[in-house]
C-alpha cells in the first residue's frame, strides 16, 4: 500500500479497499449459528463508514516500516471496537440516533436487545484477533501489549470512560480544559492506539519513532472530534450520515458552542499543524500520516 502517482487519495482508497476485505474475512458469516446477531454484527461493521482508524494502522505500519499483511488484524480490531461503540452510542439509553452512515441504525433494524449483544461481541472479536489472528507477524509479547494498549483505549480510562463523561456533561457548560479532556478519552484514545497498533506491528520500532507517532494522533484526534463539532453545525444529513445538529438539539458541549465556530475551525487548523510537525523525523514512508492530516481537516462527513 505504498503511496503511488495517485497520492494520499490513493493510498486511502487502497486502504479502504484492504479493510473491508479484512474485516468480512474476520467476521462471523451470516450462515453461522446464531445468524440473527452474526447479521447484526456483519450489518453494523460493513455499513460503510471512512475507515479512519484502520487507515491510521496502516499508515502509521507504513511510517516504521511494517508488512501490510501484518496490519490487517490490528486493522480489524480497532474497526471493531468502533463500529461497537456506535452501535452501544446510538441505542435510546444513549444518543438514541435513527441514522448511522446513511443507514438506520443496528437497533432499529435488529431491535436494542440484539443490537447491545453485538457490540458486545464485536468488542470481543476485536481482542480474540490480537490474540489469534494467523497473519499477524507479532510474537506472543508484542500481541500482549496490543491487546493491553486497545483495552486501555476502549475502557474506562478511555473510549467509554469519555462516554460516560460526555452523558454526564449534557446541559451543562463545561471550560475549556473539561471539553478536551472529554474528547482526549471519547475520541482521542482510539485514534492514539489505532496509530500505536500500527507502530506495534513492527517488533523493533524505536521509542522515538513511537513517541512522535503518540504526539501526532493526540493532535489529531482532538483535530477530528473538533471538526466533528463544526460538521454537526455546517453539515448535511445527507452528506453526514447522521442526523445533522443532533449536538446542539441535545444541549451538549461542543467547540463551536464554547469557542464560537471561527475559533474552533483555527483550533482543529492549529492542532494539525502540531500533527504534522510532529512527523518531522519521518521520511517520505510517513507521507499518507501527512496526508490524512490534511485530509481530516478538510472532510466534509
Amino acid at each position: 500500500m505504498k503511496t503511488t502517482d495517485g497520492g494520499f487519495p490513493g493510498f486511502l482508497a487502497d486502504c479502504q479497499r484492504r479493510i473491508e476485505a479484512a474485516l468480512a474475512a474476520r467476521l462471523p458469516g451470516e450462515d453461522i449459528h446464531p445468524q440473527s446477531l452474526h447479521r447484526a454484527m456483519r450489518y453494523a461493521t460493513l455499513n460503510g463508514g471512512k475507515r479512519i482508524r484502520p487507515v491510521l494502522v496502516y499508515a502509521a505500519g507504513q511510517a516504521v516500516g511494517a508488512a501490510p499483511e501484518a496490519l490487517d488484524a490490528p486493522a480489524c480490531a480497532v474497526e471493531f471496537i468502533h463500529a461497537y461503540s456506535l452501535v452501544h452510542d446510538d441505542l435510546p439509553a444513549m444518543d438514541d440516533d435513527d441514522l448511522r452512515r446513511g443507514n438506520p441504525t443496528c437497533h432499529k433494524v435488529y431491535g436494542e436487545a440484539e443490537a447491545i449483544l453485538a457490540g458486545d461481541a464485536l468488542q470481543a472479536l476485536a481482542f480474540h484477533t490480537l490474540a489469534h489472528d494467523p497473519d499477524m507477524a507479532a510474537d506472543a509479547a508484542a500481541r500482549l501489549r496490543m491487546i493491553e494498549q486497545l483495552a486501555l483505549a476502549a475502557g474506562s480510562r478511555g473510549m467509554v470512560g469519555g462516554q460516560s463523561i460526555d452523558l454526564a456533561a449534557v446541559g451543562r457548560e463545561l471550560s475549556l480544559l473539561e471539553l478536551e479532556d472529554m474528547h482526549i478519552h471519547k475520541t482521542g484514545a482510539l485514534i492514539r492506539v489505532s496509530v500505536l497498533l500500527g507502530a506495534l506491528s513492527r517488533p523493533d520500532c524505536p521509542e522515538p519513532q513511537l513517541q512522535a507517532l503518540d504526539r501526532y494522533a493526540k493532535c489529531l484526534g482532538l483535530a477530528f472530534q473538533i471538526q466533528d463539532d463544526v460538521l454537526d453545525v455546517e453539515g448535511d444529513t445527507a452528506v453526514l450520515g447522521k442526523t445533522a445538529g443532533s449536538d446542539q438539539d441535545r444541549n451538549k458541549p461542543t467547540y463551536p458552542a464554547l469557542l464560537g465556530l471561527a475559533e474552533a475551525k483555527q483550533r482543529a487548523r492549529d492542532l494539525i499543524d502540531e500533527a504534522r510537525e510532529a512527523l518531522s523525523e519521518f521520511g517520505a514512508e510517513a507521507a499518507p500520516l501527512q496526508g490524512l492530516a490534511d485530509h481530516l481537516l478538510r472532510r466534509s462527513h
